[in-house]
């Protein structure tokens, strides 16, 4: 049966009930200005409803309340706040600002709209595999949702170890659709964590960059993230043999600073990073490649189908955009009009 979707009243107060304790919860814990040292500046590692881990300057992390005015906190933000002279409840300070975020990736929320996941990220790996099956439509939607960031990314083929148990016209299909990534100006990396090809690559590529990966789950991202930070242990499992589907292992979003330079956030945010939020021609400036076509079409609510007079449709046949990038535009905005419950991909 599906699940009833939820009237606006509804949700409004269920929006206050939570509020209302989440405030009894943090009222426990009460600050004034003589318990608090001087303002200093910090990044927020991780984030626990009411609270926030924020590393200082040096490097320390400690855990400190909210500021009620803050409305929206997230892995990688800055902020101001300031450490309390004792702990208490296991809470050591107060955040009392969030500064402006040079950049902010979200995903659609049936119940809040659009979400916040991570802050100040200035790339995005998109990382695929063999295993699952390869998958061009989620990176191609991916990088719809990284054109709308203006966060710059990367495709990543994960586990390349694979490709010798697969057939030569695999492989070559593969290869054939990483180029079209390329051609279109897109970077490819190729990486094993069980052979520990491209590590040292990724490794350089990561370290100029605050980064997050993205794919679906069984791509081998946490895995992945081990290999490059052997100390972290992240929790790692294996693709089912019954649905040949991965089970997501991150549960908190956190960011890691690599010893080689570069931070990377893990987030299990981007577990439904569906783009049913999106317009039509939001979409479509999603596709870097058709920008030249805009406004070319012979009807200005061209639906790029089987409309007569499309400029993509004539690209396509031009050889001037490729096919199996407009087939894939294509399946995208018809996946717009879907149930939003439905519509998601998992990473």
């Amino acid at each position: 049966m599906a699940k009833k979707k939820l009237t606006k009243g509804q949700q409004r107060r269920i929006k206050a009930n939570h509020d209302k304790k989440l405030r009894a919860k943090t009222d426990k814990v009460q600050w004034s200005d003589n318990d608090l040292g001087e303002a200093q500046q910090g990044t927020v590692i991780s984030r626990f409803g009411q609270h926030a881990d924020v590393e200082s300057a040096d490097g320390h992390i400690y855990r400190c309340n909210l500021r009620r005015s803050i409305s929206s906190l997230v892995c990688g933000d800055k902020v101001q706040w300031r450490l309390g002279k004792e702990t208490q409840h296991s809470i050591c300070g107060i955040i009392e600002a969030a500064h402006e975020r040079e950049s902010v990736l979200s995903r659609p929320d049936v119940y809040d709209g659009v979400k916040p996941i991570a802050a100040n990220i200035s790339q995005i790996l998109i990382v695929s595999s063999l295993l699952p099956a390869f998958n061009s439509d989620i990176i191609d939607r991916y990088l719809v949702a990284a054109e709308q960031t203006g966060i710059t990314p990367v495709i990543v083929l994960n586990k390349t170890d694979l490709l010798a148990q697969v057939s030569q016209s695999e492989r070559d299909n593969i290869e054939q659709q990483l180029q079209i990534y390329r051609d279109i100006g897109y970077q490819v990396l190729y990486v094993s964590s069980h052979t520990n090809e491209g590590i040292d690559a990724i490794k350089v590529q990561l370290s100029q960059h605050t980064s997050i990966f993205v794919g679906q789950s069984g791509v081998g991202k946490s895995t992945l993230v081990n290999a490059l930070m052997p100390n972290l242990g992240l929790i790692t499992q294996e693709v089912s043999e019954n649905s040949g589907l991965g089970q997501h292992t991150t549960t908190v979003a956190r960011l890691y600073h690599f010893d080689d330079g570069g931070d990377l956030i893990d987030s299990p945010g981007i577990r439904e990073f569906g783009l049913w939020h999106l317009t039509p021609e939001q979409v479509y400036h999603g596709f870097k490649e058709f920008e030249e076509f805009i406004g070319l079409c012979k009807f200005r609510d061209c639906k790029h189908h089987n409309d007569p007079g499309c400029a993509l449709i004539q690209a396509s046949k031009d050889h001037q955009i490729n096919p199996k990038r407009l087939a894939s535009f294509q399946r995208i905005l018809a996946s717009l009009g879907d149930n939003k419950l439905t519509s998601r991909f998992n990473d």
